[in-house]
């Protein structure tokens, strides 16, 4: 669990992160150095969950030795299918973590949504739907990571 006090939005408590992985936490299916880094981190304090289309069918493989939980969809209502999934992890004890046109209802819904920007770029609506914008996925594990950074970025 992860808790902190931030000013203007009073007292979060997170237990779950959900992520995609194409865009997000993966460029063309491979995981940046140091994210298997911070998600060993934060699976300490959190249940890690990646959802995904998997575009590049490497999620499995890239995400094999590491605490997470993975859940890919098939075709069809992917938006839809993972504004399912955070609600059903408890919405308002989720983060949220995206960059696509399929996670902007996801990172809406969550009680925190990061939007990251990455070499692939982000959706338009996924970018209003979020909370906090960050250039990586590594910035977004960060600021789980040292939740001083989350006061300064979200405080109102």
């Amino acid at each position: 669990m992860l808790e902190v006090e931030i000013p203007g939005r009073g007292h979060q408590i997170y237990e779950n992160l959900a992520l995609d992985f194409n865009g997000t936490l993966a460029l063309d299916g491979a995981l940046p150095t140091g994210v298997a880094r911070r998600l060993r981190a934060l699976s300490g304090s959190l249940v890690l969950h990646v959802v995904t289309a998997d575009t590049f069918g490497s999620a499995a493989g890239s995400l094999a030795d590491l605490p997470i939980q993975l859940t890919v969809l098939g075709p069809g209502p992917q938006r839809e299918a993972k504004a399912d999934f955070i609600e059903r992890l408890g919405a308002s004890r989720a983060v949220a973590i995206g960059n696509g046109s399929n996670d902007a209802a996801m990172l809406e819904q969550a009680g925190l949504g990061i939007v990251v920007l990455g070499s692939e770029g982000c959706a338009r609506e996924t970018l209003l739907a979020a909370d906090i914008v960050v250039p990586d996925a590594e910035t977004a594990l960060d600021l789980l990571l040292m939740p001083d950074r989350l006061v300064a970025t979200w405080r109102r």
